[in-house]
């Protein structure tokens, strides 16, 4: 692990795999290439991050990219979408100045197709809807505006796990048309891929408790805005897990409470209904 200004710059072991296989295989200066381009794709989160004033805490290395954790702050979607596609920008950009300096007849050579596809595979594969994939945040984020919380998170988990299982179909797919061996970089990023979205999708309970944790901090904004609440209406019984799930990113909620006649007992902030749930109390 490296630290550099505050952030702890780690390997995955999968980047590790396959950096030995290409130090094995003689392609050291690929490796090399690789290396930096994925460095300045996670640079690019870095900053992006950084002009929001949110602090990145680690960024660990993966071969088509990396996943940059950011400290729990006021992440908006807008926000989220804007640090996720800046990724793919620097890899926009280094195709952009390498193709300046073939125009000025400083590189040419195989070399420099090698670099301008590697930028645009990492680019093009990090939009893919998968998390935690550039575009998989994206998703993500996009949801969160017309979802509640709750099922942005079932729904961008579910179709990460759908593209993960397509992309492990697609690595076999040369051996079963029969035009070669199966791709095994592509497997290995496949299998990580499915297996670290199924972890994260039987623990979204816990993602969704640090979400209603950090809700604070999404008061303090709306408060400072002025923003329009959300109103939701439950019945007295509704028990208050069911009611968090309607919860919404982007909105400030009041709960009206009502009773069997149809009549408002009582209006709660959002604030009271997440405290009395998280000290255990199940009815509105």
């Amino acid at each position: 692990m490296i630290k550099w200004r505050g952030i702890a710059f780690s390997f995955h072991p999968l980047f590790v795999i396959i950096m030995l296989t290409s130090v094995l295989t003689g392609h050291f200066l690929e490796l090399l290439a690789l290396f930096a381009i994925v460095f300045v794709h996670e640079m690019g989160h870095v900053f992006a991050a950084r002009m929001y004033g949110i602090k990145v805490l680690s960024v660990q290395m993966l071969p088509f990219g990396g996943v940059a954790v950011l400290e729990a702050g006021d992440m908006t979607a807008g926000r989220e979408i804007a640090i996720a596609l800046a990724g793919p920008l620097q890899n926009v950009l280094l195709i952009g100045a390498s193709l300046l300096l073939h125009a000025a007849g400083m590189w040419d050579g195989p070399f420099l197709d090698y670099f301008i596809q590697s930028n645009l595979l990492i680019a093009l594969f990090n939009l893919l809807p998968i998390l935690p994939l550039d575009g998989g945040k994206v998703s993500q984020a996009l949801c969160s505006l017309t979802m509640p919380y709750y099922a942005t998170l079932i729904w961008s988990y579910r179709i990460s796990l759908l593209f993960s299982a397509l992309l492990l179909v697609y690595s076999f797919l040369p051996l079963l048309l029969g035009l070669g061996g199966m791709q095994l970089n592509l497997l290995m990023i496949g299998f990580f891929l499915l297996y670290s979205n199924l972890t994260d999708y039987r623990n979204i309970p816990y993602r969704f408790l640090r979400f209603l944790v950090n809700r604070d901090r999404s008061f303090a904004r709306h408060l400072l805005t002025g923003t329009l609440a959300q109103p939701i209406v439950a019945e007295k019984t509704k028990p208050l897990d069911h009611i968090l799930r309607l919860f919404k990113r982007e909105k400030y909620h009041f709960i009206y409470v009502m009773n069997h006649q149809g009549h408002i007992v009582a209006v709660v902030p959002e604030q009271r209904v997440i405290s009395s749930f998280l000290q255990g109390g199940s009815g509105a």
